[in-house]
């Protein structure tokens, strides 16, 4: 555990003048705390906020980011006691929540009766840290997808999404076609280009960076086109999709998946990730 011991203390909105000690906060474990620092380091829309833990002299101990995602990391017991009370007295609902397992369970333990029923609940999620040294040679083909082929990541995205949350999230708008052309516009999706059976270009496999903060890209949304699966093609794709990571944008690769999910964990495992933690998903 790299959070401090708490006492006592207090809950309130953080504000610009808090940015410096929330960035030391995140410091202490930069894997578990990525999703909660991105915002701080690329700005973020009203009414999503973050929220801090104080001790009685001041000292911020715990932050939460709140928007559509809940994303909180180093709370005491105390410290969640007094996030659910935040939560409940801001009457919005959020999409998710999601980070560190103790966290994550922690919170919704205390505010599940303010909520619909989940879709879902994730509570043992590896958060994996790529270490490589294995020999295995990344997919020469796997590459930052063009601009120009937004258009033929989104069917691959939506596919993923439908695969791994259950529904499509077109059916609420355009704000995810959106999300995967700005990842594609950031030269944070990788794909692996190929033909269909007609001869049409098809995304063969993908991955985005879903979160980068502090130094540690969090990939998300890995997906090989079903009619591949089985053939390694995922597994060199995601060597070379680690490899440029650390070379161009980030030292840190991390990643989280389901622990049920054994083929995924065997794969990731025999790549060069290694476990470091647990993270868990309350899908709302």
């Amino acid at each position: 555990m790299r959070w401090p011991l708490r006492r006592s203390g207090t809950i309130r909105r953080l504000n610009y003048f808090d940015k410096q000690a929330a960035l030391e906060l995140f410091a202490r474990d930069p894997v578990a705390s990525v999703l909660a620092r991105m915002p701080f380091e690329q700005g973020y829309p009203r009414p999503a906020h973050a929220v801090g833990y104080c001790e009685d002299d001041g000292d911020l101990t715990a932050v939460c980011w709140v928007g559509a995602n809940i994303a909180p990391v180093g709370f005491s017991p105390a410290g969640l006691d007094a996030l659910a009370h935040y939560l409940r007295s801001w009457r919005r609902l959020a999409s998710s929540l999601v980070g560190p397992a103790d966290q994550v369970m922690g919170l919704w333990d205390r505010i599940a009766d303010f909520y619909p029923e989940p879709r879902e609940i994730r509570p043992k999620q590896l958060s994996m840290v790529y270490r490589g040294g294995t020999g295995l040679p990344g997919d020469p083909e796997t590459r930052p997808a063009t601009v120009g082929e937004g258009s033929l990541v989104v069917p691959a995205s939506i596919a993923m999404f439908i695969e791994e949350v259950g529904y499509d999230p077109t059916m609420y708008g355009p704000g995810y076609v959106q999300r995967v052309h700005s990842l594609v516009r950031a030269g944070h999706t990788f794909v692996r280009m190929g033909k269909d059976p007609d001869g049409l270009d098809r995304v063969e496999f993908k991955a985005d960076i879903g979160a980068l903060a502090g130094g540690v890209a969090q990939v998300q949304g890995v997906w090989t086109h079903p009619d591949l699966r089985g053939r390694g093609i995922g597994s060199a794709a995601m060597v070379a999709v680690a490899e440029q990571i650390q070379d161009t944008i980030a030292p840190t690769v991390s990643l989280y998946v389901n622990d049920y999910n054994l083929p995924a964990v065997r794969m990731y495992e025999k790549i060069g990730f290694e476990t470091v933690g647990h993270f868990a998903t309350v899908l709302l």
